[in-house]
């Protein structure tokens, strides 16, 4: 007689089912940060949490670089086919971070295009940064600011809690693509 096993209807949640509520339940603690709420903004202390400080330099830090980006499209405007997505995303990622940008690159006061053939100088004396005089360098010095702040993300990620973390990968991320963008190679330590 051969052995066939008991016919039995379950009673319980099968184990896919297990093994799936297990799955999601450790996502979704991986996200909550573990003991830091990043939205609570350290409820318990008057001190803003870690995530809360690294997202608000990361928001100043991707700020600054729209703002690089806005005095090179003032000082080429032929490179802005080329420069305003990528500028946009910046944008997107001071406002991920929870910051606010400022103006656009069109409402911003321009830079002389006809300054120097090197460098701006009146950029530097409004406060912005200052622009190679060569659409090439200008692309150049961008690109070394974007890997300059990926580098950063990924290095500050390490300390920080699930979703900040995951937010600076992904912005870092983004970074590394834009220096590739703009100067076609990922690692051109010569740029210039």
């Amino acid at each position: 007689m051969p052995f066939s096993p008991p016919q039995r209807t379950p009673s319980g949640p099968r184990r896919r089912s297990l093994l799936a509520s297990a799955a999601g339940a450790a996502l979704l603690v991986g996200c909550s940060g573990g003991d830091e709420d990043p939205a609570a903004g350290g409820a318990g202390s008057d001190r803003p949490s870690a995530a809360d400080l690294a997202r608000a330099r990361a928001a100043r830090e991707s700020h600054a670089l729209a703002e690089r980006y806005d005095a090179v499209l003032a000082a080429h405007p032929a490179l802005a086919g080329r420069l305003r997505p990528l500028r946009e995303e910046v944008v997107r990622h001071v406002r991920a971070f929870g910051g606010v940008p400022r103006a656009t690159a069109s409402a911003s006061p321009s830079v002389s295009a006809s300054a120097s053939p090197s460098v701006s100088a009146s950029a530097s004396a409004t406060g912005r940064p200052a622009v190679p005089g060569t659409e090439k360098a200008a692309l150049a010095e961008l690109a070394a600011a974007e890997r300059t702040l990926a580098d950063r993300h990924a290095e500050a990620l390490l300390e920080l809690p699930g979703e900040t973390a995951r937010l600076l990968a992904s912005v870092a991320a983004a970074g590394s693509a834009h220096a590739y963008l703009l100067t076609g190679t990922p690692k051109e330590d010569d740029a210039g």
